[in-house]
């Protein structure tokens, strides 16, 4: 009979499915989680990230998506690492790979299961319901606060007493009325440890992010020639970052991922920035099949090998950026001067310089080859 169903047992399936947590929430967010994401966009933070704009009005509020909402069911799943993801930051000749992208998309794991679920609330209920993984302009996180499952930290992220900053987060809407749980309160004290350690300084404010500073925007989400002011600071980071996440104190309390899917790949822990920078477009999409890496294409993913491969200090790729300098494509092209000039000998960087520059016409590598001359005192 309709209504048949109980928080209980929706619970007991998701863990049987390999969730870490369930709670639920009305569809209904405070206004004030509306205000400030219109402040966040009014402000620029978003970067290019447009469709934050363009589905604002959407984004607002769950019910102005879909209007039958009543209930947000948000599921967690723990990805836990089992090492601290910022000692690879020490090993300059290899990339450090943000912890959830070590293995396979968790948004294909996740929305199949959460669909199992959704399915049995309709055949009981007779109510509509509808998944989420990062597929909509939804609120997850600000959901996932109110439903009890963490709090948004400084830093932005959801913070769990239990879990500390590793959960993947997916949410089912659904026309049923379920009783909400009891919201989680924000923990985070005096403690500022996450706006300390980030190497861009994007965060203006506590519990403010300015993405186009963050180095995950920039390695995933930014299309361009990343700005020279970053670039140091990104390291041996080609895709997302970690840093903010991994100081929390509350990782005391984080257990390592028990799904297979997520437990990190052995060559994604530490892989070899030689090897990266030598897979073709084929042989980049074999390598990361099934990974959210995929997603940034052959062309942005070798780009921010070759910012990393600026911040190796080591000669020994010196001839391989040689041939990223007349590479068809502006931004790589762009990035490689930058790391060639940071590697190379006077006299390679000369030899070079000479030829290229002289037959370049695209702006934006003619002014790498101004800046880099510059500093390296070469403006001859």
């Amino acid at each position: 009979m309709p209504g048949n169903i109980t928080k209980m047992q929706i619970v007991s399936l998701s863990e049987d499915l390999g969730f870490s947590t369930c709670r639920f929430t009305s569809a209904v967010l405070d206004p004030s989680v509306s205000s400030r994401l219109e402040e966040y966009v009014a402000n620029g933070h978003h970067g290019t990230m447009a469709w934050m704009a363009d589905t604002l009005a959407r984004r607002l509020q769950p019910r102005a998506m879909w209007p039958e909402a009543r209930t947000s069911i948000t599921l967690a799943m723990n990805y836990g690492p089992r090492s601290n993801p910022l000692e690879n930051l020490a090993h300059k000749q290899n990339a450090t790979i943000s912890v959830y992208a070590q293995n396979r998309d968790y948004h294909d794991i996740i929305k199949g299961r959460l669909k199992q679920i959704a399915q049995l609330i309709v055949s009981r209920t007779k109510c509509q319901a509808k998944v989420f993984v990062d597929t909509a302009p939804l609120l997850e996180k600000p959901l996932a606060q109110q439903a009890g499952i963490g709090w948004q930290g400084k830093h932005t992220n959801l913070v769990s007493r239990e879990f500390g900053s590793w959960l993947f987060l997916g949410s089912i809407l659904t026309s049923h009325v379920f009783e909400a749980d009891e919201p989680e309160t924000d923990h985070c004290g005096s403690c500022h440890a996450c706006l300390d350690v980030c190497p861009t300084d994007a965060f203006p404010a506590p519990y403010q992010l300015d993405a186009r500073r963050c180095i995950s925007y920039l390695t995933i989400e930014f299309d361009g020639v990343v700005p020279e002011e970053f670039r140091v600071a990104m390291g041996n980071r080609i895709y997302g970052c970690d840093d903010c996440l991994a100081v929390c104190p509350w990782n005391k309390f984080a257990q390592t991922a028990s799904e297979i899917k997520l437990i990190a790949r052995p060559d994604l822990q530490s892989p070899e920035l030689m090897d990266l920078v030598a897979l073709d477009d084929a042989a980049f999409r074999a390598k990361f099949y099934g990974s959210p890496i995929k997603r940034i294409g052959h062309k942005r993913f070798i780009r921010n090998v070759l910012i990393a491969i600026g911040n190796s200090n080591s000669q020994r790729f010196v001839d391989v950026l040689k041939a990223f300098l007349a590479n068809p494509d502006n931004v790589i092209r762009a990035t490689a001067v930058w790391a060639f000039s940071r590697l190379a000998t006077r006299e390679e960087f000369i030899s070079q310089r000479s030829g290229l520059m002289r037959n370049e016409t695209e702006p934006l590598v003619l002014q790498e080859w101004q800046n880099a001359s510059e500093n390296t005192g070469e403006t001859n």
